[in-house]
């Protein structure tokens, strides 16, 4: 169910979702006294979730590919906040796991997401971001992370 209206395509969806990304992004960087970035908070929520994942299922998780989530781990490793352990059940596969400091700025970065995600919603409804959450839910599986050869399609539809 695609709008065709011609209203829908003068809202300019792909550059402001690009704009807002970006300064979220730059602001959320530039915050005195964080101890990770926000890519290493992603890291920290999954494994907050599921500690000692498989690394592709974190990769997966927060949309990186192989090279991506191994040096974020390696990062995140260097920093104190994880570590890499061999699966116990196939000698190839590595688990990542919470380090006791890990734990710790956890829960400094979910009161951060909290702060920042009610910064995000102040001025709209609960009913407003639901559609909101939707609209950018369905973007990954209108755009999923390997694209077909359908070249053709206007991402503008």
């Amino acid at each position: 169910m695609r709008n065709k209206s011609p209203e829908a395509r003068h809202h300019r969806l792909i550059y402001l979702l690009s704009v807002a990304q970006r300064r979220l992004q730059r602001w959320m960087a530039a915050q005195p006294l964080r101890e990770v970035t926000p890519a290493q908070a992603g890291l920290l929520f999954i494994l907050g979730k599921q500690d000692g994942a498989l690394i592709g299922e974190v990769g997966a998780a927060l949309d990186l590919g192989p090279a991506g989530i191994s040096g974020l781990v390696d990062r995140s490793a260097a920093a104190g906040l994880v570590e890499r352990r061999a699966d116990r059940a196939d000698g190839r596969a590595w688990r990542v796991w919470l380090t006791p400091k890990g734990r710790s700025v956890l829960a400094q970065a979910k009161t951060e997401a909290a702060a920042v995600n009610a910064a995000l919603t102040e001025g709209f409804t609960s009913a407003e971001i639901d559609i909101v959450a939707r609209w950018l839910t369905s973007i990954q599986d209108k755009f999923p992370r390997e694209p077909s050869q359908d070249t053709t399609r206007d991402p503008e539809d």
